[in-house]
C-alpha cells in the first residue's frame, strides 16, 4: 500500500500513472504504481539499487518498448491521453517526453548537429536561421552557450563529461518537450559538473515537468519539491520532499533515509 501524504497542494497532473505494473517475462519489476507528475514541481524518485525507480521512469516515454520481454499494465496519461493506446506515435511521444540518461550520450556529430537533429526531424525549423536560433537558445538554456559558441562544429564527444551531459539536456529541450525524464544524470559526473546540472534543473523547473531518478538523497533534497520512495518494485511513499526526508510515514522510508539499508 502506497502512503501519499495528504498535505499536498492540488496541482494539475501533466502525466498521470494509474495502477502501473511492469513485467520482464514472468518477473514483476514494478507493482501497481499510481502517481501524478505536475509541471510546477521537480519530482524525484529515490530508493535502493534495483528497486524499480529507473524501470518505472522508462514507462513514462515507453523506453521499455525496446526490451522484447517487457510488458506494461495499467494506464499512463499525458494531458489525459493514454500513451500506451494503439495508434500512439512513439517518436512524437519521445519528443514530448524527453530523456536524459545516466551516461552522457551525445551523437558522434558536431555540437551544432547534436542540437539541430531533433528540430530537423520534427520539422520545427523553416530554414537555417530558425535552426541557428533553436541551437543557440537550447545551448543557452542548458548553460553551455558561452563555453561552446566558438566551436559549434567540433564533435560533441570532444566535450568534458559535464559538458556532454548539458549538451544532452540541450538536445532534449531543443524539440520543446513538455516533460524531461532524467535517469541519474549526475552519477558519472564530478561534484562541480553535478552542481551545474543541479542549477540547470532549478532553472528549467516550472517550464517543463521534470522527473529525476537519483541514488543521492542529498541531490533529491536539493533539486526536488516532490519525492517518491521506491522499494522492491513498489512505490512506498510519496509526498513533499521536505516531509519525506524529515517526517516519513513509513518505517521502510525512515530506514532508507537514515542509512539502515541502501
Amino acid at each position: 500500500m502506497t502512503v501519499v501524504h495528504d498535505n499536498l497542494e492540488k496541482t494539475e497532473a501533466k502525466m498521470s500513472a494509474k495502477g502501473v505494473s511492469v513485467f520482464y517475462g514472468d518477473k514483476k519489476a514494478i507493482d501497481d504504481v499510481s502517481i501524478d507528475i505536475p509541471t510546477e514541481y521537480v519530482t524525484a524518485f529515490i530508493g535502493p539499487s534495483g528497486c524499480g525507480k529507473s524501470t518505472f521512469l522508462r514507462t513514462l516515454n515507453r523506453m521499455n518498448d525496446t526490451i522484447p520481454t517487457a510488458r506494461v499494465e495499467g494506464e499512463i496519461d499525458l494531458d489525459g491521453q493514454d500513451i500506451y493506446r494503439s495508434g500512439m506515435d512513439v517518436v512524437q511521444l519521445r519528443a514530448r517526453v524527453g530523456m536524459v540518461f545516466q551516461k552522457p550520450n551525445p551523437f558522434p556529430k558536431s555540437i551544432y548537429d547534436n542540437i539541430a537533429y531533433g528540430p530537423k526531424i520534427h520539422g520545427l525549423a523553416e530554414g537555417k536561421d530558425e535552426l541557428d536560433a533553436i541551437v543557440e537558445k537550447s545551448l543557452k538554456r542548458a548553460g553551455l552557450w558561452e563555453e561552446v559558441k566558438d566551436r559549434l562544429q567540433d564533435s560533441g564527444t570532444a566535450l568534458s563529461g559535464g559538458q556532454q551531459q548539458r549538451l544532452c539536456i540541450a538536445r532534449a529541450i531543443a524539440v520543446d518537450p513538455e516533460v524531461i525524464l532524467m535517469d541519474e544524470p549526475c552519477s558519472a559526473l564530478d561534484p562541480i559538473a553535478t552542481a551545474k546540472i543541479e542549477e540547470l534543473i532549478a532553472e528549467l523547473s516550472g517550464r517543463f515537468a521534470i522527473v529525476i531518478v537519483t541514488h543521492s538523497m542529498q541531490q533529491a533534497a536539493r533539486v526536488s519539491q516532490r519525492t517518491a520512495f521506491f522499494h522492491l518494485g513498489k512505490m512506498v511513499e510519496y509526498g513533499r520532499t521536505s516531509d519525506i526526508f524529515t517526517n516519513p510515514h513509513e518505517q521502510r522510508t525512515q530506514d532508507y533515509i537514515t542509512g539502515r539499508y541502501g
